[in-house]
């Protein structure tokens, strides 16, 4: 069973609505794209000079510069006219500058694909708040974006905008889970046992997590094989999402199959305090506003003893899953406008069951976990020298999973992360960006059997480097190259390799173009296989992506085409424990979104065609992984009602049989679960309780009630039919269902001013 954990689930996308200040314009939210600040046709005007000494009282003028379409703009020149008073946006679009001009002045900001903003300002004294938007000019509307592989979810609407907080936490099937969420976009492959994320024929292990540039450990809660994990992280922490199924930047590594890239909100709008009262527990949030500064504390705790006790579950439970946390999040804008970060995260959870024993399905055995998981983050992102976009940060992950059945299994992981990176334009049609990264960890492993029989421990400890190297090259306004160069070095394997990517894109016409994209991936093999072996070799996969992309007037569609090669995939047979699997994936991608057709409606459909094989880890010989099915189908629907100030949304999934292997016949991998049905919904009103903003969110996975097969597991002793026996592998329950009440003190609702877009 899922452990949830939801503090204040919905309250943070009600922070999204306009309904505090409906007369007021949203302020543009920060980009998630690393656009260095534009060096070319900066007018002389915009040097930073003093202001006027003359005795006049100083005026300061402040806001943020975005496009007519809501993209932050980052280096923007903002001065005013015939004066040298003036600054350059920073990393949020933000700028300010004070001046001692009084009366009419002219308000001008240059930004290099964008028409001249010009406002006329009545300068008196105090200062002013302004929102300008920029309208881009004909050519960079036709801007050319490097998309190969890449699912965005950002304010830059010239990209693939595809899933944001509310798309996730709204996506009936996914119950705000990330990975649940992820699931719907083509290329994955819904992995009911596990929770994760398995993409284009990889492991879940193939898919990496990073939050601001920085590597995450451990993204799911601690669970146990065939017990479906959560994503430890709430949507709303993120402002973008990008999702690669393949061919991404130089700039990250260590993924052989996929990388989800998610970027923090900045600060906070506003203080605020929300309370959440679920099926599964209580969540308390809140969150203090300064004028430079916000600080978000919350806490939650889950328990799933009521809820079982009134569904029925196919586990039999000594005791329900439990889990207890907080996080802490503080924000502060530097005064050179850059970003400073700082995330933390503690979570422990525990459980007992009666598990089915791997020997004899038929048998169960009394197991007991508990997991305890530390997250911190910190970054800053900012200019410097006015020419270089500058990211710095470091993260640390500490993870215990304690297990007992029959036997005692500690697991300790740690690691410690440092990571920088700097980017400019180099003239109108060159951009660099280059950095680094060192990565210290440890896996410490403790295993004894209650029997009697000898202690086992595995400490194994591990010093990455890596740096990369990488340019975008503008050959036209329609054609662009991405050149990138990774190298890596592993101390753990004492190993090295050099990793070159490319990627490319050309503008067909106008909201069309293809995209190209290829490279070598390298990866350190799971540390389960390094305790009993460190003479192995970095597993490497060669990807070769095409895709044709559209995007207009509220519609998206998109057809990718992929080839990836696998080689130096690790063995655990006992008569080849090397470096010598290999194996390929190929197949193609579609995704089609609507928002426009159906008033207050938005929907998408995805479909993934995936043919793959490979033969690593225990297999005898190359075949189809019981994680890969050949066709995979999503349908999300979400639908805004005004009048009943009610959401509506529902998901239908599909994914073809899977394989799984029966010792009972001839042959491996060659049996076939049934296929996979899932129709799941959700709806949530928005209302005013005691005059507080406040949600009520109902949803339920599987409503019709199918029987879903992930597998089956084997004995090893032969019935009286002389087979062996077989127990299927299915979900905790039929379904699973949720209700919440989450309420923003402080705030209230204003119905006319909710639109599908904010829902």
């Amino acid at each position: 069973m899922r452990i949830y954990i939801l503090p204040a689930l919905l309250i943070l996308a009600a922070t999204r609505l306009p309904a505090q200040n409906p007369t007021e314009p949203a302020a543009p939210q920060p980009s998630t794209v690393d656009r260095p600040p534009s060096t070319v046709h900066r007018p002389p005007s915009t040097v930073y000079r003093p202001p006027s000494t003359v005795n006049r009282p100083p005026s300061t003028v402040e806001g943020y510069t975005c496009s007519n379409r809501g993209d932050t703009l980052i280096g923007a020149n903002v001065w005013l006219q015939g004066t040298y008073d003036g600054a350059t946006s920073g990393p949020n679009g933000y700028f300010s500058f004070q001046t001692s001009e009084t009366g009419a002045q002219t308000l001008l900001i240059t930004y290099l694909g964008c028409d001249t903003f010009r406002q006329v300002l009545n300068l008196s004294g105090g200062t002013l708040t302004l929102q300008p938007r920029l309208k881009e000019n004909t050519s960079a509307l036709q801007e050319v974006v490097i998309s190969a592989g890449s699912f965005e979810a950002a304010s830059d609407r010239r990209r693939a905008v595809v899933l944001n907080s509310i798309d996730i936490a709204l996506t009936a099937s996914a119950t705000a889970d990330i990975a649940g969420a992820i699931a719907t976009l083509p290329g994955t492959t819904r992995n009911g046992e596990s929770g994760q994320i398995l993409v284009r024929g990889g492991a879940a292990y193939e898919t990496r997590t990073f939050i601001d540039g920085l590597y995450v450990q451990n993204p799911y809660n601690s669970s146990v094989p065939n017990v479906p994990a959560r994503n430890r992280f709430s949507p709303f922490l993120f402002k973008g999402t990008q999702f690669s199924t393949g061919g991404y930047s130089a700039e990250y590594g260590q993924a052989l199959s996929s990388a989800l890239i998610l970027n923090t909100e900045d600060l906070a709008p506003q203080t605020s305090t929300g309370l959440s009262l679920m099926s599964v527990g209580p969540g308390l949030a809140h969150t203090q506003r300064w004028e430079n500064s916000s600080l978000a504390v919350s806490g939650g705790y889950a328990n799933m003893s009521p809820y079982f006790a009134l569904v029925k579950q196919n586990i039999d439970w000594i005791a329900a899953p439990q889990s207890a946390g907080g996080e802490v999040i503080f924000r502060h804008q530097t005064p050179a406008a850059g970003i400073f970060k700082v995330y933390s995260s503690h979570n422990r959870s525990w459980m007992q069951m009666r598990y089915p024993d791997p020997f004899d399905p038929e048998r169960t055995n009394p197991l007991r976990l508990q997991g305890d998981n530390t997250y911190t983050n910190v970054s800053y992102r900012g200019t410097l020298k006015e020419t270089w976009a500058l990211f710095a940060g470091g993260a640390y992950s500490w993870n215990r999973d304690q297990i007992a059945a029959g036997f005692v299994n500690d697991k300790k992981q740690q690691s410690g992360q440092a990571r920088f990176t700097l980017a400019r334009p180099l003239g109108e049609y060159l951009k660099v960006k280059f950095g680094a990264e060192y990565l210290q960890g440890r896996y410490d492993e403790f295993y004894r059997d209650t029997a009697g029989s000898p202690e086992y421990r595995t400490l194994r400890d591990e010093r990455y480097s890596a740096g990369f190297a990488e340019t975008d090259v503008y050959f036209s306004k329609k054609f662009v190259a991405r050149l990138g160069l990774r190298g890596e070095h592993s101390a753990l394997l004492g190993r090295a390799n050099l990793a070159p990517r490319i990627s490319a894109a050309y503008v067909l016409g106008k909201d069309e173009q293809i995209a190209f994209a290829a490279g070598q991936f390298y990866q350190t093999p799971e540390y389960d296989l390094l305790r009993y072996n460190t003479d192995l070799r970095f597993e490497r996969a060669t990807h070769y992506m095409l895709n044709y992309q559209r995007i207009r007037e509220g519609f998206t569609f998109r057809v990718e085409g992929y080839y990836k090669v696998y080689d130096r995939l690790a063995k655990s047979t006992p008569t080849d424990s090397r470096s010598t699997g290999q194996g390929y994936a190929r197949g193609l991608d579609v995704f089609f979104r609507d928002r426009k057709t159906i008033k207050n409606g938005d929907y998408w459909v995805s479909y993934s065609f995936l043919d793959t094989k490979r033969n690593y880890r225990d297999f005898p010989e190359q075949a189809v992984p019981t994680f890969a099915a050949a066709h995979n189908a999503s349908v999300v629907y979400k639908h805004w009602f005004p009048k009943y100030n009610t959401a509506f949304g529902a998901t239908y999934a599909f994914q073809s049989p899977r394989p799984y292997h029966d010792p009972n016949r001839p042959g491996f991998n060659q049996g076939r679960t049934p296929a996979y049905h899932d129709l799941s919904v959700n709806a949530s009103y928005l209302t005013n309780l005691w005059g507080n903003f406040t949600i009520l969110y109902v949803s339920a996975t599987n409503i019709l009630g199918l029987k879903q097969i992930y597998g089956y597991q084997y004995g090893t002793e032969p019935g009286p039919d002389g087979l062996l026996p077989a127990r299927a592998i299915t979900p905790p329950a039929k379904r699973f269902l949720f209700v919440g009440l989450f309420i923003n003190f402080g705030q209230r609702y204003r119905v006319a001013e909710t639109t599908t877009d904010d829902i």
